[in-house]
């Protein structure tokens, strides 16, 4: 019978949402896309501990702005909610008691101090079945001091009994069939009376298995809990249900060895946050991909080129492209560089295809900013001319500027390099050729002004290298008949003339 693919993203709500699980959920999404199947957010609060106000709106926002929409959902809903585990804490007790029934877990006193003690003596201890015996748990005490413990409102956590030296394997779509030892695993906490909640390990593998999840797809460094997951399975008897498990390479810094962090990010300039985050705690400001003026499209396109490859030498995919081509099989086993001059490139190649309109729409509230307002049909012109010199749409006042207002000074260098004896009379004799065009189009400019230097066996580099600095003030822009052509016949000659006027060479 033909099950429906159905996927998780299942952040915490501990800050913001690192890059590298924005591309966890991407490959998710992408894999459910392909299957025809569904992309569900579950927020897993249970660590009360490292809560972040704001943490699960932000999460919510970013994957907005991306374009990755969610089929279920905290925001949305669905068949299979509530899909924020701190809803579902009735839930979770029941399978905590079922394991205690099955003998499969036992109750856990040990207070954090009596642990640490622990450690403080024995080096690497492990909470496991050579060790369970010496602490107090149910395991050590009668029914009647268990009893009388909870009762008298002892804390207490719950522990998954793990047998030893049993062999385990985790059955990866990456990696193949990965084999366990059961004795280098502890028994992990499941529960804790603090807070009557559950810990990560038993609401993920609960929900999971309540929500019909079919494939759980996630970074590597969650590979080490696969092992005590497949047990948990096993312990519930839930093994035909169990999901398949892959377990997605790691983002590594873009130089030396490691997992990308945020010092990273720092201390070479580029965000590691999909969207800007303020600490509730701290005040602090953390950079984020959308403040930053990357494109949602091309943010995508990058983050789904580190650890994946389509097989052929396409870089820019469609979203529709990325569904269609995306396979597990074809991500890698190995850690992706992070390379972020990538992610401008992809940045440039994506501002290059929007139309002009739509650049122009971006441009216009930076062109407010500055004090210019602008006829939108002009701006779209400009925005066509300039966008293949920008990677970002904020770098376009500073490669257009020169298209709104006219230059009141002049580059020192431009003009000392620029700027010769002569240029002040050939350029008023060009205000009269241009002055006489009929027709103000780049082409006709340009044909004519450059009949009108072969004429007069000027060296076309020195006029056109003077006019330049005259129209724009600096030796920048595009095509120089296309700046007038745009600015218009009566502003280029008094630009002409207020150069001829102020330039001084000396």
């Amino acid at each position: 019978m033909f099950q429906k693919v159905r996927v998780r993203f299942a952040p915490s709500p501990t800050g913001p949402l690192h890059i590298g699980g924005v591309r966890t959920a991407l490959y998710n999404y992408l894999f459910a896309k392909k299957h025809g199947g569904d992309f569900i957010l579950r927020i897993e609060d249970t660590d009360s501990q490292r809560f972040a106000p704001g943490s699960e709106e932000y999460i919510i926002e970013a994957f907005a702005w991306l374009g990755l929409k969610f089929d279920e959902g905290t925001h949305i809903g669905g068949a299979y909610a509530p899909y924020r585990q701190s809803d579902r804490k009735e839930i979770y007790r029941k399978y905590v008691d079922i394991l205690l029934e099955k003998g499969m877990a036992y109750i856990a006193f040990d207070t954090p101090e009596e642990l640490e003690a622990k450690r403080a003596v024995t080096a690497n201890f492990q909470y496991d079945a050579s060790t369970r015996g010496d602490m107090r748990n149910s395991l050590t005490l009668s029914k009647e001091e268990v009893k009388a413990l909870i009762d008298a409102g002892k804390r207490y956590v719950v522990r998954f009994r793990i047998e030893t030296n049993q062999d385990v394997s985790v059955n990866d779509l990456l990696r193949g069939e990965v084999k366990y030892n059961s004795s280098v695993l502890d028994d992990k906490v499941l529960f804790k009376s603090a807070d009557n909640l559950p810990t990560y390990h038993l609401a993920n593998i609960v929900d999971d298995h309540l929500m019909a999840i079919t494939h759980v797809i996630r970074g590597e460094e969650w590979l080490p809990s696969a092992p005590l997951h497949v047990l948990l399975y096993k312990a519930f008897g839930w093994e035909d249900t169990m999901p398949q498990f892959a377990h997605l390479p790691l983002l590594l810094k873009p130089e030396g060895n490691g997992k990308l962090s945020k010092r990273d990010g720092d201390r070479l300039g580029f965000p590691v946050f999909p969207l800007e985050w303020k600490d509730p705690k701290t005040g602090e400001i953390f950079s984020g991909y959308r403040e930053s003026d990357y494109l949602p499209e091309a943010v995508i396109n990058f983050l789904a080129l580190l650890g994946w490859n389509p097989g052929n030498d396409q870089e820019i995919m469609s979203m529709d492209e990325l569904i269609q081509l995306f396979s597990l099989e074809k991500c890698s086993k190995s850690g992706a560089k992070f390379d972020y001059e990538k992610g401008k490139w992809f940045n440039h190649q994506y501002i290059q295809s929007k139309p002009n309109v739509e650049i122009a729409g971006m441009y216009r509230p930076i062109l407010a900013e500055k004090g210019v307002d602008a006829d939108m049909a002009y701006v779209e012109t400009v925005a066509g001319l300039v966008k293949e010199r920008v990677n970002f749409v904020k770098e376009l006042w500073d490669q257009s500027f020169f298209f709104f207002v006219a230059p009141v000074s002049y580059d020192e260098k431009a003009v000392k390099k620029r700027w010769k004896e002569d240029s002040p009379a050939q350029m008023t004799e060009l205000i009269d050729i241009l002055r006489g065009i009929n027709g103000f189009s780049a082409h006709n400019q340009e044909e004519t002004a450059r009949a009108w230097i072969e004429n007069k066996g000027y060296h076309p580099g020195n006029v056109m290298n003077a006019f330049r600095l005259a129209i724009v003030g600096e030796s920048k822009g595009p095509h120089i008949f296309d700046i007038t052509a745009a600015i218009g016949k009566d502003e280029t000659i008094n630009r002409l003339q207020r150069a001829i006027r102020k330039i001084k060479i000396s």
